[in-house]
């Protein structure tokens, strides 16, 4: 692990202007970027989730942080699948965050290749911040063409899930007031074993309510957590661990709820 890799200090001071090229890397697409896909099809319905393409990534990461101020590295396995290494140069820093991408269902090759490069560099971008968001928006059933096998009109995103055009010029140097990042920060576990406790109790919640087994979202978030680098005791998370398992935790429940309306509207 290089040294910008290694886990901070929960002491430790916040790099000047980190936490605006935060919010800003984290800020809503525009409506024309998002786009839908069938996930689930049922006769002439389907479950629509949104999504952006890897060229709007790209763009996102040029607006805030320059050209100059991301790099991308991959490797490609043997199974097809493809490991996007993204580098984002925040407050003076290198951080290096990783996923893994897979093929597409397309006929060439090529094609498929190309889309493991795509959904691998998104898949990045989401441990940054960038189209998390998307993964919360609730699921929505839209009239489905079963001979062009594409959704007829795309449902409409909130109000709140868009951005009205471009960011602001990059401001690196404009501080954030400290009550502001409290203010966020204060609903995350203090320490490890909090960490531990609460997602116990919030796995429980979710197989009681047939989300999901016992034990699966805990499972889910440890090996969240070790494809980011860190080890596999809860109990030893602290700053960075914490908050990805927090958004950990709120991506699986999108999924296990999108999965059982699935199943409903299957039904």
């Amino acid at each position: 692990m290089q040294d910008s890799d290694k886990i901070p200090q929960e002491d430790a001071p916040v790099p000047k202007g980190v936490e605006v090229l935060t919010e800003q890397l984290a800020e809503p697409f525009t409506e024309d970027e998002v786009k839908f896909k069938p996930a689930v099809v049922s006769g002439n319905r389907a479950l629509a989730l949104p999504y952006v393409d890897a060229r709007v990534i790209q763009d996102r990461l040029d607006e805030v942080l320059g050209v100059a101020g991301w790099q991308d590295e991959y490797e490609c396995l043997s199974d097809g699948a493809v490991v996007c290494r993204l580098r984002l140069r925040l407050g003076g820093e290198w951080i290096t965050k990783m996923d893994v991408g897979g093929q597409s269902e397309q006929p060439d090759e090529g094609d498929r290749r190309k889309a493991a490069f795509s959904d691998a560099l998104k898949r990045a971008a989401v441990k940054f911040g960038i189209g998390r968001y998307l993964y919360r928006l609730e699921p929505q059933w839209v009239d489905y063409d079963a001979q062009k096998k594409k959704i007829v009109k795309p449902p409409k995103l909130a109000q709140s899930a868009r951005s009205a055009g471009k960011l602001p010029a990059r401001e690196e140097s404009v501080p954030v007031p400290k009550e502001k990042v409290v203010a966020r920060d204060k609903t995350l576990p203090a320490n490890g074993e909090e960490l531990q406790r609460r997602l116990r109790n919030y796995d429980s919640r979710l197989a009681s309510q047939g989300l999901c087994r016992q034990g699966e979202l805990i499972k889910h978030i440890v090996q969240a957590g070790v494809k980011a680098g860190y080890a596999p005791d809860l109990a030893s998370w602290s700053g960075p661990a914490i908050s990805l398992a927090a958004e950990e935790a709120k991506t699986f429940e999108t999924g296990c709820r999108q999965s059982k309306a699935g199943h409903k509207e299957v039904a």
